[in-house]
Formats: C-alpha cells, structure tokens, sequence
C-alpha cells in the first residue's frame, strides 16, 4: 500500500471502520510512515472531541415568536367549561389570565415536540445504516483496489479458505455458466460482525457479495441505490445476502434470483 492509498483509508482507520484485510495492509504502511501517524493522532484527536463534547445550537430569540404565529392554540376549546371561579375536576388556575399566564409554557412544550419529532424522522433506521455501511465497503473495496484475499475462479478454492476464519461455512455457488463468474472471495467487517465477501464479476464489472448468518427468517428480495451502486438483498437457508455492484438494477436482479434458485438446489 503507497502513502496516498494510507491517506484516503486513513478516516476509515480512525473510526474503526476497515476490514481485517484492509487493517493489515494500512498498517504495514502506517508503521513506517511518520507523516501518516501524526496525521493519524490529529484526526484521533478531533475524533474524540466530537464524540465527548455536545455540539449545541443556540435558537435565536425570534424563534418563539415564529412558532407562536404559526400554531394558534383555542383554550377555549382545549379546556373545561369554567364553573363557580374553578376548572371542573382539573387543578388549573381559577381564572383565564393564569391559563393565558402560562401560555409561554405551552408554546415551549409544544415547540419542543415538534423538535423531538423532526429528530426522530430524521434518524437513519437500521436498515438505512446497514446500506450505508455496505455502500461504503463496496466502495472502499475498489478505492484501494483489493477486492480478495483469496483469487480464484474455482469454487473449491474460495471455500476451503474460509475455513477457520468464521464460526459459519458460507455458500460459495459457481454461476460460470450462466456469466457470472467467481473471481475470490475475502473477509469484511459489517453491522459489528465479520462476514464473508464472495467476488463475482459481470463483463468487468465487480460485484461483492456479502453473506452473514441470518436468525430473523427468510425475507423476500429487494433492490434499492444508493451512490450510483445498486443493492439487492435478501435472506434465506439461515442466512442473509447482500449483492452490491455498478451493475443496473435489472442485471443484477437475475444474478441474485440465479443464486438464490442454486442456493436453494444445494
């Protein structure tokens, strides 16, 4: 690995995000190489200050106002008909200005509701993480240009390798015929687990295929984009695939219904 393939993995290093492969590899340059390493603690550093230090945004005092024109809160209508100076049945103010005395209080909660709202829609679901992460592997694969461990196009080669690496034996299926040939296989480190990586190649074109233990049942095939890749993913026979590639949807659709349907026959 040269300086400039260290420099790009070099986040990637930092926030624990590399295959095993692509660990070792990094680290035979990173060693050796004194620019690397202080760049290396620099990062580190603001690293740590971002995960130990709450970012906050200051709301400018306009806010409320803002949000107070925009919501128009009835009392009239949210609360209890008034009888005999007091609320019935309801510990609230006896009169209408201590109601209308706490409307700053309302607009405040209610302001931050819609805060709390807007995070929670705008968080990323698991499933969203796990394309994102599995986008960025495929990516990072062909970026440092080592998408196997292992280089073979027989089966009987890949497979055996696997052996002792993982506490799961990975299907390892031959689509030769059907234009789809296997070109390695490696391993990778996705969703908190290592996992292996079957490479398939279509007229040049790469595609990984990752492949874990799945405990949550079969699950029906699934396409989606994501940077310019396709994804296409599915689950069964007690685990899960994930078939990324540059390859159109259509295309890499009939590589993983080929691969299911053989899956299924061994």
């Amino acid at each position: 690995m040269n300086h400039e393939q260290a420099q790009n993995l070099l986040p990637a290093y930092v926030d624990k995000e590399l295959s095993l492969s692509e660990v070792v590899d990094f680290e035979r340059h990173f060693n050796s190489c004194t620019k690397c390493q202080l760049e290396y603690q620099e990062q580190a550093r603001v690293s740590t200050l971002i995960k130990n230090n709450a970012l906050y945004f200051e709301a400018k005092p306009e806010l409320a106002e803002r949000i107070e024109s925009v919501i128009t809160v009835d009392l009239s209508k949210a609360f209890p008909q008034k009888i005999q100076g007091h609320f019935w049945n309801l510990n609230w103010p006896g009169s209408w200005d201590g109601i209308w005395g706490s409307k700053g209080a309302i607009m405040a909660s209610l302001a931050a509701l819609i805060i709390s709202t807007s995070l929670f829609f705008a968080t990323p679901s698991a499933q969203e993480k796990l394309t994102e992460e599995l986008t960025a592997s495929h990516i990072r694969s062909l970026q440092a240009n080592h998408l196997s461990d292992v280089i073979s196009t027989d089966q009987h080669t890949v497979k055996p390798w696997f052996n002792g690496k993982l506490d799961f034996a990975p299907p390892v299926i031959d689509l030769t015929a059907t234009g789809f040939p296997i070109t390695g296989g490696r391993l990778d480190y996705i969703n908190g687990k290592t996992i292996a990586v079957i490479i398939y190649h279509h007229n040049k074109h790469p595609i990984n295929l990752y492949i874990w233990p799945n405990t949550s049942g079969d699950s029906a095939m699934h396409a989606t984009a994501r940077k310019g890749y396709t994804l296409v993913h599915w689950a069964t026979g007690g685990m899960n695939y994930w078939a990324v590639s540059d390859l159109e949807a259509t295309k890499l659709v009939s590589f993983a219904e080929k691969l299911q349907a053989q899956v299924s026959v061994n």
